[in-house]
């Protein structure tokens, strides 16, 4: 595998922020630091999908929310079993959570004025600054900023969400509903 110097400054460029990041998830220096080991693997991996142009941080953030959220869930869904007691009990495996989660969202998200469904989309799902959901969308970057909020708030009453730590970092929600930018 074989890359070129300005996408490996890039990359090294965004290790202290994806690193900050990391801990922001995980509270552990030690865990977040794996975790940005495995987003770099994974972006050398995928170089090839990387689009020259685009924005490298954005795209290494999001491998590494990706990591960490499939981490996150992995372990959610864990349940301590030293005797093989439980998983002797169970009938049939539990439906996925992710494909549950989804449709939930999906619900939410169909309830909500186009304007502000497209906001918080661009802005907490598909992780634009405010600024480029702006110049999509054709508006003032205070007018993203009210929709995404307004939406935000919607969806958090439609899903029934009163705390953050009613959703888990792995759920697309999150995102939608946390995702600050400038």
């Amino acid at each position: 595998m074989s890359i070129d110097n300005e996408t490996r400054d890039a990359i090294l460029a965004a290790i202290p922020n994806l690193r900050a990041f990391g801990i922001s998830l995980t509270g552990n220096v030690d865990r977040a630091d794996d975790l940005v080991q495995e987003t770099i693997l994974r972006a050398l991996k995928n170089i090839d999908s990387f689009e020259p142009g685009t924005n490298m941080p954005a795209w290494l953030f999001t491998i590494l929310r990706n990591l960490f959220r499939s981490e996150y869930r992995k372990r959610k869904r864990e349940v301590e079993d030293a005797t093989g007691m439980y998983a002797e009990s169970l009938k049939s495996q539990p439906e996925q959570a992710t494909r549950l989660e989804f449709e939930e969202l999906r619900t939410a998200l169909d309830k909500l004025p186009d304007d502000q469904r497209e906001a918080v989309i661009l802005v907490g799902a598909s992780g634009f600054s405010y600024e480029e959901a702006a110049a999509i969308c054709g508006c003032a970057v205070g007018t993203i900023k009210s929709r995404v909020n307004r939406a935000r708030n919607r969806l958090a009453e439609l899903m029934s969400i009163e705390d953050l730590d009613d959703l888990g970092p792995d759920r697309q929600t999150r995102a939608v509903l946390t995702a600050d930018r400038d």
